[in-house]
């Protein structure tokens, strides 16, 4: 790894940041204490990175209202306050603080990095490390670092960061891979359930970050790696790779944490194309990403064929703007707006040319998720799905694949011996007009996962109600067809095709 200018950073001492740590603990700087102190509304108002709310309501002087004005706020606040919050001369020697005066003139210090108390999700307490102003509202609320090119600055905690976190799916594994990890939050969730995570960034400041956060969470530090995509880990394969990667589509690379540098959606579609050959066999690579809608392509055969053979894929698409939308909503995220009309002008200008260019009429948002199953005859799955969906979602994930493995290896004779079980909290809903015999139609609703609505007859909605895995699929169906007067052998017959739908969609089970 090449050397890290860490002029501006704070030094990464085990022993003084286990203190520094311990004093965030006892001042209850977490998100817990910060949800408190700050109440409702202004801690809702911080992560929109609107920080009245929460100015007023840290005007007293307890340590955990010194340290959100610190370290969320970035206000400069008197050293007696700070030395009853902190060991101050340790953080001023090490560079996570410095020196000023306050409005008076009196000795006080402010902080040189962002610090976010930042939840787990086993309920532990950890810290991110981020530049200033950059852990909410993207490039528009960075301001200077000394010595620093904005464009290399290093963000903290946004919505794409636990999202990801959420949907990976969290088993214990024996390798690792944080792709891209800025600050590092990634590989903090990795070193939960990985014996041994490995961390890799193209910016030199973003891995010293990483550092940072996993020491100051008390996590184990990851073998840390500089250098772009795939390059940094050469041959070496995982058991998990995630990354939430630069992925923006822009015309020009003006921000090294969003802007990949390549054209149109290459930077996914190449780490897609290259993660089979960093995966152990039965391995996930999960990341976020931006795909092109190019005019006269259905965007769910373009992106599926960048699957590798032998990987299962579930590309789940979320959102879908224009370009114009697009184009507006990164353009607010580096400042832009906030220059002359004649420089924001030209370059949305040159952003909708580059669509244009490229034929491109829309801009998909979502996850993929590629599964290293080894089958011959792989799945892979493209859907569009704007709906709320429970978070953490990984456990549901990693589950979705494993129905697909079963579906896959059992043919109409092999399901109708098989037993299932209904899935956690799914209900029924019959709908009809008020008053009439029979309903029109049963819904089956899941408020797991997906949170998935299917239409289904009366064969498929008794069926699914019977499901406790006691009984072979075969058995509970000969007894719907006595009940239904239906010859069973029909039933048998044009009855798996149901079954395999509500197995996919997680409504059923398979019970071993």
């Amino acid at each position: 790894m090449d050397p890290v200018n860490t002029m501006h950073l704070p030094a990464a001492d085990p022993d003084r940041i286990s203190r520094l740590r311990d004093a965030l603990r006892t001042a209850a700087f977490t998100p817990d204490g910060c949800l408190e102190v700050l109440g409702a509304t202004a801690f809702a108002a911080l992560s929109r990175a609107e920080t009245v709310p929460s100015l007023r309501a840290t005007r007293g002087d307890t340590p955990i209202e010194t340290l959100v004005r610190l370290f969320l706020l970035q206000q400069t606040v008197p050293y007696t306050r700070a030395r009853e919050a902190l060991p101050v001369e340790e953080c001023l020697a090490d560079g996570w603080l410095v020196r000023d005066r306050d409005a008076d003139g009196g000795d006080a210090v402010r902080a040189t990095v962002d610090v976010r108390p930042y939840g787990g999700e086993a309920g532990e307490d950890w810290w991110i490390v981020s530049d200033l102003g950059c852990a909410v509202g993207g490039a528009a609320g960075i301001g200077a670092v000394p010595g620093v090119a904005r464009e290399d600055v290093v963000l903290g905690v946004g919505g794409a960061s636990t999202t990801l976190a959420g949907i990976t799916v969290r088993t214990p594994v024996g390798s690792a891979l944080d792709l891209g990890t800025g600050s590092g939050v990634q590989a903090l969730h990795a070193s939960r359930h990985a014996t041994r995570v490995t961390a890799t960034d193209l910016n030199p400041r973003a891995l010293h970050f990483a550092r940072l956060t996993l020491a100051l969470s008390g996590a184990r530090e990851p073998a840390l790696r500089q250098g772009s995509l795939f390059e940094p880990v050469g041959e070496e394969r995982f058991d998990l790779i995630v990354s939430n990667p630069p992925f923006v589509i822009s015309p020009g690379s003006r921000f090294t944490y969003r802007d990949g540098g390549m054209a149109g959606d290459d930077l996914c579609r190449t780490i897609v194309q290259q993660s089979a050959e960093h995966l152990n066999d039965g391995g996930y690579c999960q990341l976020l990403a931006n795909w092109q809608h190019v005019a006269g392509e259905d965007w769910r055969d373009r992106i599926s064929g960048w699957v590798p053979q032998g990987c299962d894929a579930w590309i789940v698409q979320r959102e879908v703007q224009d370009p114009a939308q697009y184009a507006e909503l990164w353009l607010r995220d580096g400042g832009d707006h906030q220059t002359d009309p004649a420089s924001y002008a030209a370059r949305y200008d040159a952003w909708l040319e580059e669509f244009d260019q490229r034929k491109v009429k829309g801009v998909g948002f979502g996850w993929i998720t590629i599964h290293k199953s080894g089958a011959d005859r792989p799945d892979v799955i493209a859907e569009e799905w704007p709906h709320p969906v429970e978070q953490p979602l990984g456990t549901h994930i990693g589950a979705w694949f494993d129905r697909r493995s079963f579906l896959r290896t059992h043919d109409d004779a092999a399901l109708l011996e098989a037993r299932f079980r209904l899935a956690d909290e799914v209900v029924q809903e019959q709908v009809g007009l008020p008053g009439a015999e029979d309903p029109e139609h049963v819904v089956l609703r899941a408020n797991r996962g997906m949170r998935r609505a299917s239409k289904v007859d009366t064969v498929g909605a008794g069926f699914a109600g019977v499901c406790d895995g006691t009984l072979p699929a075969g058995r509970i169906l000969d007894a719907i067809a006595q009940l239904l007067g239906e010859d069973p052998v029909v039933l048998r017959d044009r009855t798996p095709e149901a079954i395999r739908l509500l197995v996919e969609q997680g409504f059923i089970e398979p019970a071993e």
